[in-house]
């Protein structure tokens, strides 16, 4: 696979908006492989120019750098969501963790972006995740202007735009508390989970078009959850039975550049800078070990000197993969739309898939939870599953002994207020 230099992005997100077609012309465009696929193994030029990007044969860069803009940012994504929600606790000193660790309210002031250092202590997923769904959204518009026959794959290309622009939206509003996209208004995290779910629809009907049965199930499974965010229950279950038993769509890591890590590894074992919190120790299933939470003591400190370190196995190298959709997903969402006994088959269907003892349960919301929690440790679902079910976040003084702030979402950045003439400020 060849990878190319570009141009990093501001951290600002008025370009994104108001000028993010300028911001997009001087893209020198990266490749980064999401689902492994040779349709995306390209060879990138230098820096793109509007006639550049008008024409056909670039079709398949285009559609690169805006799945490799997905990856990066879902590395952040899960680690983001994993300090938030307290599947990791800070074993650092750097304020950049801490703030994080103890939901400040001054999270506001911070945008994120796609690590260039293994030494990087920041988390946050806007900018990146923005600059994914902008260049997903305006991919997507050229491929479909330009001439079908000129445009190998065409179909498959606009299902991947689709598909993975509905999960740049849906992946900001599980997390954001409020959403503005191309310097439009305010949206709410309901107004966010009704686009995505336009996209995922729209990439469904190219991916049947194109024959490719992995785009399609894993458009399903996005639609499912995206109906399932906004109540549609049926819709969700529906949705979620399409998805075949063993399917998996990762997004997918790499050692041979920073930006294409996998990023866990990095934060729990090189650096000891996150260890697994304590809700998330010595999990067991009718007495076995939980094999969905593999946690080691390592009986030393983290980061800090200070912090007694509990190493998360699940992933070990930058090369790990981590799943964007998957049939595991789907039982769950089965479990929760539809509950009582249909509940109870998805659950057995999810522990037996882990080789994990019988569930014994009556299908309650409670046990459904619960099975979320564990079995998405580390993969970015807790903390909007935490928002929509009131799930307390906890109070008093944290691990580092802050006083812990009211953030649950994520607050809007202050660029993205100040910037967009759209929003009060």
């Amino acid at each position: 696979m060849t990878t190319s230099r570009h141009q990093t992005i501001s951290n600002n997100s008025r370009p994104l908006g108001r000028t993010a077609k300028k911001l997009f012309l001087a893209l020198t465009l990266p490749v980064m492989l999401v689902a492994c696929d040779n349709l995306l193994t390209v060879d990138v030029p230098g820096a793109a120019s509007e006639e550049d990007l008008a024409n056909p044969g670039l079709a398949r860069t285009l559609v690169v750098a805006a799945l490799g803009e997905f990856e990066c940012s879902f590395a952040q994504y899960v680690t983001t969501n994993g300090i938030l929600t307290r599947e990791f606790e800070s074993a650092s000193g750097f304020r950049a963790t801490n703030i994080w660790n103890s939901r400040l309210e001054t999270l506001d002031e911070t945008m994120g972006s796609c690590p260039t250092s293994r030494a990087a202590d920041g988390f946050g997923y806007w900018a990146p995740m923005q600059t994914a769904r902008f260049l997903a959204d305006d991919a997507y518009q050229r491929v479909s202007d330009f001439p079908a026959d000129l445009v190998p794959n065409r179909e498959r290309k606009l299902a991947d735009l689709s598909v993975y622009g509905g999960f740049s939206y849906l992946l900001l509003g599980e997390g954001y508390c409020e959403m503005a996209a191309d310097g439009g208004p305010l949206l709410s995290r309901q107004d966010v989970f009704g686009i995505a779910e336009e996209r995922f629809t729209r990439g469904l009907t190219h991916a049947q078009a194109s024959g490719d049965n992995s785009i399609l199930q894993t458009g399903y499974l996005g639609r499912a959850r995206a109906r399932l965010y906004q109540g549609d229950l049926a819709g969700a279950a529906s949705d979620a039975r399409q998805v075949s038993e063993g399917f998996v769509r990762d997004v997918n890591f790499s050692s041979t550049q920073i930006r294409r890590e996998n990023r866990w590894p990095t934060l729990t074992m090189n650096i000891r800078r996150l260890t697994v919190g304590p809700d998330y120790l010595e999990l067991t299933v009718d007495g076995e070990p939980d094999v969905r939470v593999p946690v080691l003591d390592t009986g030393g400190p983290g980061e800090d000197a200070v912090t007694h370190f509990f190493q998360q196995q699940k992933y070990t190298s930058q090369s790990d993969n981590i799943p964007l959709a998957s049939w595991v997903d789907a039982q769950l969402i089965i479990a929760e739309a539809e509950g009582g006994s249909a509940a109870v088959d998805a659950l057995n269907r999810v522990r037996e898939h882990f080789e994990l003892p019988a569930y014994t349960g009556d299908g309650s919301l409670e046990d459904v939870i619960e099975e979320r929690r564990r079995t998405f440790f580390m993969e970015g679902q807790r903390l909007n599953d935490m928002l929509r079910f009131d799930i307390p976040f906890p109070s008093g003084t944290s691990n580092k002994g802050d006083p812990f702030g009211s953030t649950t979402c994520i607050p809007l950045p202050q660029n993205e207020r100040f910037n967009n003439p759209n929003i009060p400020s």
